[in-house]
């Protein structure tokens, strides 16, 4: 790395750290960041700098033809807005460093010719966001898929059963069988009676699933490509057992009331980051979107796609692209 390089990024890495400072400070006074927002603000630069650089790498490596002529660079970064959304999600608790919280996702504004990163939180993310801002916030919440092996035995609430409960045995851990379903339990402490079971058979999680779910992560047929053309198929085992659990613990913070008493502006930030991005038409699908760099541009363009293309809804998978060699780490444990 030549000196003026290393100077830029430095420049960079203070201009960025002074702007998310101004924001953390109050209208009163002077309010010094504490250690660990400042670890949150050197890890989100840490993560933007490697999604910005191998964004630009993917960039240059496309033809003229399909190639932005904006570079993305952090001199076309609409700082601003960058520095905001870190200091909402800073004060969530996202760390884009931690498996499962947030993804950084760039894409370029026609209209500013600038390039923004949006927040796609992860399911841990979604967990710590349901925390902070739910009207009445479970002291536990337990999420588990039943398998076919498994014996598993609701008791819903009734006139005769004040406090919904479950009995669930795994008989063979080894051999459960087939995903049947799943199931999540909102627990009181204090007030039982309150506690919430929610049973969804394994037909209700599928209809979760994107209608162009990645092979890669749901398992089923991929297309093989060569020379940008559909030569073949074949069969990915993929991580489905993972996936039907995502969407089982989604389901589960999803279903927390949000207080509308606790809605404040990083929230509403959040979401409209969040809602703004899913607003993004493009025909180009985003592999390495987790943290990793590709870049869609708000208009799209009808770029050929990658070997490895997948759909947008791989974003909610954090880092899982990044560990196809090797199995997740099991978030039930």
């Amino acid at each position: 790395m030549s000196n003026e390089v290393a100077v830029k990024e430095q420049s960079m890495s203070e201009r960025f750290t002074n702007k998310v400072t101004a924001l953390f400070q109050s209208n009163v006074g002077e309010v010094a960041l504490t250690n660990f927002q400042k670890r949150l603000a050197q890890n989100y630069f840490i993560v933007a700098d490697s999604v910005l650089r191998k964004a630009e790498e993917k960039r240059q490596k496309k033809s003229e033809q399909y190639r932005d002529k904006v570079p993305v660079v952090w001199t076309n970064v609409n700082m601003d807005e960058l520095a905001q959304s870190v200091v909402s999600a800073a004060r969530i608790g996202w760390d884009p460093m931690q498996d499962n919280h947030v993804n950084l996702i760039p894409y370029k504004d026609n209209a500013t010719q600038k390039y923004s990163l949006t927040f796609i939180p992860g399911y841990r993310g979604r967990e710590l966001k349901a925390k902070k801002y739910g009207l009445e916030v479970p002291d536990d919440v337990v999420v588990s898929l039943v398998y076919s092996n498994d014996v598993f035995k609701p008791h819903m609430k009734s006139f005769d059963n004040p406090v919904e409960h479950y009995e669930f045995d795994i008989v063979n851990p080894f051999d459960r069988g087939e995903i049947i379903g799943g199931f999540y339990y909102h627990v009181y402490f204090e007030k039982p009676e309150k506690n919430k079971l929610v049973i969804m058979s394994i037909k209700e999680i599928l209809k979760r699933k994107p209608d162009k779910a990645s092979p890669e992560f749901w398992g089923g047929e991929k297309d093989v490509w060569k020379n940008g053309k559909v030569v073949g198929k074949e069969q990915v085992e993929g991580w489905h057992d993972k996936m039907c659990y995502k969407t089982v613990f989604i389901a589960a913070y999803k279903d927390i009331t949000i207080d509308s008493q606790k809605i404040d502006d990083d929230y509403l930030r959040l979401n409209k980051l969040e809602n703004d991005y899913k607003e993004i038409e493009v025909e180009q699908t985003i592999s390495e979107n987790a943290n990793k760099g590709n870049v869609v541009d708000i208009q799209g363009e009808d770029v050929p796609p990658d070997n490895e293309a997948l759909d947008a809804e791989i974003v909610e998978m954090d880092k899982l692209a990044e560990e196809s060699n090797n199995p997740p780490t099991d978030p039930g444990f």
